[in-house]
């Protein structure tokens, strides 16, 4: 037993699959519609026969084989020869109940693919999404709950110098009853005339 291609992959290719995408014609190579478990020999005899060249020995079978030709060809926008036409005309003739099978209920297996990798992506997608959301938010709820630092405490202000007072003492006899000598310079009272050797403390 071979697997014969209904309608012929170099027939095909002749009378417009040329012009098909590369998806489109992997398609055609692979749809069940448009394969079909034959004998080796009458495979052979075929080759890359169409209509007006090949016909199954099989009389019987030769309406829905026609049927099913224009059905791959109607399905893959392929043309027909004249001779091809006539050919089908007159197989057909003698079967005018004959329908042409219904391909719309035939997955195409590259299609079928195409769509579960593009779901599969998608459902990739979604759920880095999703995962990509719910640790944006975890951040956010760390952010919202995190205490506010306490402000930092205010330095205290420096102690002022108590001021001086002013103080005046007419001589040492005056500081020393005073109890103020010796007086050292910057201190109140002092005066450089109390100081007679000029060392910064007056009145020794």
């Amino acid at each position: 037993m071979q697997i014969d291609h209904v309608v012929a992959l170099s027939d095909a290719w002749q009378k417009g699959a040329q012009k098909l995408s590369e998806e489109r014609r992997t398609a055609l190579a692979n749809d069940p519609y448009n394969l079909l478990a034959v004998q080796g020999r009458a495979n052979q005899k075929k080759s890359d026969g169409d209509a007006a060249t090949w016909l199954p020995s099989n009389k019987g079978f030769r309406c829905e084989y026609v049927a099913r030709q224009i059905g791959v060809k109607h399905k893959y926008s392929l043309w027909v020869t004249q001779a091809e036409k006539e050919a089908m005309a007159k197989v057909l003739s003698s079967c005018p109940t004959q329908t042409v099978p219904d391909y719309t209920g035939v997955k195409d297996s590259t299609a079928e693919k195409t769509t579960e990798s593009e779901q599969t992506e998608q459902t990739q997608t979604e759920q880095t999404q999703t995962e990509q959301s719910a640790e944006q938010a975890q951040q956010n709820q760390q952010t919202t709950q995190a205490p506010a630092p306490e402000p930092a405490p205010a330095p205290a202000p420096a102690p002022q110098p108590a001021p001086q007072q002013d103080v005046y003492y007419q001589n040492c006899t005056a500081a020393r009853a005073a109890g103020a000598a010796p007086i050292y310079q910057g201190q109140p009272g002092y005066r450089s005339q109390l100081d007679r050797d000029h060392d910064g403390v007056a009145c020794e």
